[in-house]
């Protein structure tokens, strides 16, 4: 598919699953909800490996890696984000998540040396200057004791790890693990981990018998888990986990429009000016000019 397709799906899939995610919150625990969602999705992508024929035998080492995967980006940053989700709308939740195309780049330095430039150090400063008008409202009415602050922090902590498990499908890529596969396992490990915490945390394993709590969770597996991250992992493996990230560019406005109309998202001007340099900041830190070459070009293969 051509990049603007891959683009398009991820944006249309995600940016509206925040909202599915409010529909998962009030009767069944965050972390038994996505054991039961990472489940339905690991057995989905397992029948379509088996149908075919792709082979789920790799090194040791990948097993680990996925197992990585696994815990920070199909567990633990989604049961972060259930429980932020109890405290924010689903388009504020998506604001946060925007900000990894800014934890990319910082993470990308990190475990794979790669250097930030002064351009990306001041998109930086005006996305974190954006997301503190976003959520100053918020704020101001409640104090930081509030629910948005626990939210809020919840969300960027979230949004952390899911940076992380990029970087790792970064390392997949050095080594030849193909998309599917890797996600295959990594959300079989994912599921794992949520049956471990749920469990650890003596969580009842009801189910929700209304219709949104049913359908939110089919639409989250199949086309939120299994089509939308594999499209996006397949960008990050295509042209890198930075400009992959400008997706996340274009969550808020399909989520935030949609809590406008579903949730009762009151705009104010504080709101309005933040949100627009919440998203100024990702386009100036994922900008390159054409004979610039990809922030997130496949790394030399080494240990970090």
């Amino acid at each position: 598919m051509p990049i603007w397709a891959l683009y398009s799906l991820v944006v249309l899939i995600w940016g509206s699953s925040w909202y599915g995610i409010e529909q998962q919150l009030g009767v069944v625990a965050p972390q038994v909800s996505l054991a039961y969602r990472f489940l339905l999705s690991a057995a989905i992508l397992i029948a379509f490996c088996a149908l075919t024929r792709r082979s789920l035998k790799f090194p040791r080492a990948a097993y680990l890696l996925m197992a990585v995967q696994g815990l920070c980006l199909f567990c633990g940053n989604y049961i972060l984000f259930y429980f932020a989700g109890a405290h924010l709308v689903s388009g504020l939740l998506a604001v946060c998540f925007s900000t990894m195309s800014m934890m990319n780049i910082v993470n990308l330095a990190i475990f794979f040396r790669q250097k930030i430039d002064g351009r990306a150090f001041v998109a930086a400063l005006i996305g974190l200057t954006g997301l503190c008008l976003v959520f100053y409202p918020e704020l101001s009415d409640s104090g930081l004791g509030s629910e948005p602050a626990l939210g809020l922090g919840l969300s960027l902590l979230a949004t952390y790890l899911a940076s992380l498990g990029n970087m790792v499908s970064v390392r997949l890529k050095a080594l030849a693990i193909p998309v599917i596969q890797s996600n295959t396992i990594g959300m079989s490990f994912g599921a794992l981990f949520c049956l471990g915490f749920a469990l650890a945390g003596g969580a009842s394993f009801n189910y929700d018998p209304r219709p949104a709590y049913t359908v939110s969770l089919i639409g989250l597996a199949l086309f939120a888990t299994v089509i939308g991250f594999g499209v996006y992992l397949h960008l990050v493996q295509r042209i890198g986990a930075a400009r992959a990230a400008y997706s996340s560019v274009m969550f808020p406005i399909v989520a935030l429009t949609l809590s406008t109309f579903l949730e009762g998202y009151s705009w104010s001007p504080l709101a309005g000016l933040g949100f627009a340099l919440v998203m100024s900041g990702n386009l100036l830190v994922l900008w390159r000019p054409r004979e610039t070459k990809l922030a997130a070009a496949v790394p030399q293969t080494r240990s970090t």
